[in-house]
């Protein structure tokens, strides 16, 4: 199953990925990567690729990358929506990077699922670990940062705004803005940031009870509440 669409136009051809990155078969077969690869290379000139996924397979981005990073006409990419998880390591494959104002970026930890003996899991600490130096090395080169800071920023599940990716590196332009050096500065959060923000406004349970049945509001209904906002 194709997961990107080329369209052919007078400024040469445009590379579409929208939504999840990759089935199983594009590490199980190899059909899936000997097709991109024949449709990438099937013509010469720059090509311009629009990004809009939550993410995916990690190998499938890795081969992704690899290629358009071994194409030899300009690689612009574009993201317009969002560019997330393994999105954002195929992104880093652009000569150029450009967000839309209203795009979002977000890096983190590789993630998978280990059944078996304590060595089995331990192996598959071990494999996500490497995994996720491969993926630190893609950022890195792309924008200088320090290993630890993406390592870090990775851990908590960063997500960047379009200016704030310019800003770290991430891309090199907000898509529909003339002055780049004018343009105010952007935003950066992490999960753990926004949870523990959510939490600290969370009065204790003895007493948001209290106020509760002060209010006629019974205990179940309230838990019940609380649950659904964590």
């Amino acid at each position: 199953m194709k997961f990107w669409n080329w369209v052919k136009n007078e400024d040469g051809r445009t590379l579409y990925f929208d939504g999840y990155i990759a089935q199983d078969s594009w590490f199980d077969d190899e059909i899936s990567p000997k097709q991109f690869k024949t449709e990438l290379n099937a013509s010469e000139g720059d090509v311009t690729v629009w990004l809009n996924s939550p993410g995916g397979d990690v190998f499938a981005a890795s081969q992704i990358y690899n290629m358009l990073k071994e194409y030899k006409g300009k690689v612009t990419v574009k993201i317009d929506g969002i560019a997330a998880s393994a999105a954002s390591v195929i992104a880093m494959a652009g000569s150029e990077i450009l967000m839309s104002p209203v795009a979002m970026m977000m890096i983190h930890n590789p993630a998978t699922v280990v059944f078996g003996e304590a060595s089995d899991l331990q192996s598959g600490i071990d494999m996500l670990s490497e995994v996720k130096e491969s993926i630190v090395n893609a950022y890195e080169q792309k924008t200088g940062l320090a290993r630890n800071k993406i390592s870090k920023m990775m851990d908590a599940e960063t997500w960047f705004s379009a200016k704030k990716a310019v800003e770290l590196g991430f891309a090199d332009k907000v898509l529909y803005e003339d002055n780049q050096e004018e343009t105010t500065e952007g935003f950066i959060f992490d999960k753990v940031t926004v949870t523990n923000a959510l939490m600290r406004k969370i009065p204790k349970q003895k007493q948001t009870q209290s106020k509760a049945e002060e209010k006629g509001i019974p205990h179940e209904q309230l838990l019940t509440r609380l649950n659904l906002i964590k």
